[in-house]
C-alpha cells in the first residue's frame, strides 16, 4: 500500500514537472487548442456617430484613430495597397476617422492617415493652408507609407478637401504613379457657394479676412485661381481611378454636383439613389454606414459586398 502511493506521487510529480516541456512542443493539444483564440485580435470598434468621434479627439487630440498608422503592418495578397485617409478642412485625423479606419483595419488593410494643412502637425485645426503646401506634405507622408510597406502605390479615401486635394499631388506632384484609386467623400472638387454665401462675402469685403485666416478655405470657393486651374481639362488622370460619393443634402458643397468629376475613369454616386433614408450631409457622411460600404466596394471592386439602407441623420451619422 504505501509503496502504491509513493509511485502514484512519484507518477505526478513527473507529469507536473514535465508539463512545461509538453506544452511547448505542443503535445497537449487540449492547451493549445483553447489558448489560440485568446491570441487573436478582436476586431476594432466601428463608431458611425460624429459627436462622439469629436468627444474622442478633444479627449485625446492628435490620437490616431483605431487601427491607423502602424507602420510596421505589411499589406495582403487580397490588400496589397496601403490605403491613405486624408481629412477635410478645419478637421483632422481624430476626428474624422474614427469608422472608416477600424473599418478598413479590419477588413484587412494597412491603413494610414495624417494630420495635414495646420499650423503645426499637432494642432486641432487641420486643413487651413494652401492646398499647395498641403499637398506636398501628403506627397511626403505617402512616399513614407510606401516605403514602411513596400507597396508600389496607394488608394486615397478623402473627406471634402481631402477628396480634392490629392487631386493637385496626383496632377502636379507625381502623384499619378504613386496612386491607384481616389475615393472622394463629399468632395470640394468645383468648390462651392455655401448656398451664395461667398457671393455675400464678396459683397461686404469678408473674403480677404477668411483668406488670412484659411488660405484653403478661399480657394474652395468656387470659381477660384485654384479650382479653375484644377480642373483645367477635366482635372483627372488616366492612371488613377476616380470614386466620388456625395449627398443630395450636402450644406458645404454646394450645389452637391459640385462635387462630381468627368471622365471615363470616374464613378460619381449619389447615395439617396440608392438608399433613399440616407440623410446625412457633409458633415456626417464619413460617418454613414451607407457611404462607407460604397467606400469598401470602391476600394475592392472585385469582390463587391451588397450596399446597406439604413436611417442615416445629418450631423450625426448611423
Amino acid at each position: 500500500m504505501q509503496l502504491t502511493r509513493l509511485r502514484n506521487r512519484l507518477t505526478r510529480g513527473t507529469a507536473l514537472a514535465a508539463l512545461p516541456a509538453l506544452l511547448t512542443a505542443g503535445l497537449v493539444t487540449g492547451a493549445v487548442a483553447t489558448a489560440a483564440p485568446a491570441s487573436a485580435a478582436a476586431p476594432l470598434p466601428v463608431i458611425y456617430n460624429f459627436p462622439a468621434a469629436v468627444v474622442i479627439s478633444l479627449a485625446h487630440p492628435n490620437a490616431d484613430p483605431p487601427g491607423a498608422n502602424d507602420f510596421s503592418c505589411r499589406p495582403s495578397a487580397a490588400h496589397p495597397r496601403p490605403v491613405v485617409l486624408v481629412h477635410g478642412t478645419l478637421a483632422d485625423k481624430t476626428n474624422e476617422w474614427q469608422a472608416l479606419s477600424p473599418l478598413l483595419k479590419n477588413d484587412g488593410y494597412c491603413v494610414f492617415a495624417p494630420n495635414i494643412g495646420g499650423a503645426s502637425p499637432t494642432d486641432y485645426l487641420q486643413g487651413t493652408r494652401p492646398i499647395e503646401e498641403s499637398s506636398a506634405q501628403l506627397a511626403t507622408f505617402v512616399d513614407q507609407v510606401l516605403a514602411a510597406t513596400g507597396a508600389s502605390k496607394v488608394d486615397i479615401v478623402g473627406h471634402s478637401q481631402g477628396g480634392m486635394l490629392p487631386r493637385y499631388y496626383i496632377n502636379n506632384l507625381g502623384g499619378e504613379a504613386k496612386v491607384n484609386a481616389l475615393i472622394g467623400l463629399a468632395p470640394s472638387n468645383h468648390g462651392t457657394t455655401l448656398l451664395g454665401l461667398t457671393k455675400l462675402a464678396d459683397v461686404f469685403g469678408l473674403t480677404g479676412p477668411i483668406e488670412s485666416i484659411c488660405q484653403s478655405c478661399a480657394q474652395q470657393i468656387a470659381g477660384s485661381p485654384f479650382l479653375t486651374a484644377l480642373n483645367a481639362g477635366g482635372g483627372t488622370r488616366p492612371g488613377v481611378r476616380y470614386t466620388v460619393i456625395e449627398t443630395r443634402y450636402d450644406e458645404i458643397v454646394t450645389p452637391y454636383t459640385s462635387a462630381f468629376l468627368p471622365g471615363p475613369n470616374v464613378r460619381n454616386i449619389t447615395l439617396q439613389d440608392s438608399c433613399i433614408l440616407d440623410g446625412s450631409d457633409h458633415i456626417s457622411v464619413a460617418y454613414d454606414r451607407v457611404a462607407l460600404r460604397h467606400v469598401q466596394n470602391a476600394l475592392d471592386p472585385q469582390h463587391p459586398r451588397p450596399l446597406i439602407c439604413v436611417p442615416v441623420l445629418p450631423a450625426i451619422g448611423g
